[in-house]
């Protein structure tokens, strides 16, 4: 199955339980471990696992062999790696905080720590 493919029907597994503010992002230029991340949104811990779940049952029916999923311990942002996608599910303070939309959305990270020299991801 093509890696397009897997990502859609994670989307679609997303939407059909209802979660919020789904974004696909196409990271094949920024790293070799996968080539697609989603990242979505869900109300409660009950609906983050739900969503993560739909997600996992959905790729599996379709034949995606899983390489794994965690976090759905707490509920507060659950990954599901089905190889070159990845699908993060996450409350959302969680997402805020981490704002991987930011980290992953086409550039690579660069800061200055405070009292340090600037820092630079390796391109």
């Amino acid at each position: 199955m093509e890696v397009q493919d897997i990502a859609k029907l994670a989307v679609t597994a997303l939407e059909d339980i209802k979660g919020k503010d789904i974004i696909e992002m196409d990271t094949s230029a920024l790293t070799s471990l996968f080539q697609r991340m989603i990242v979505a949104t869900g109300d409660s811990n009950r609906q983050v696992k739900a969503l993560a779940n739909n997600v996992a049952v959905t790729l599996k029916e379709a034949g995606v062999e899983l390489v794994g999923t965690e976090g759905n311990e707490s509920g507060e942002w659950v990954l599901v790696d089905a190889g070159d996608v990845v699908i993060h599910v996450m409350l959302p303070a969680v997402r805020d905080y981490y704002d991987l939309e930011q980290l992953w959305g086409g550039q690579k990270p660069s800061f200055t720590p405070a009292g340090g020299r600037p820092w630079q991801a390796n391109t």
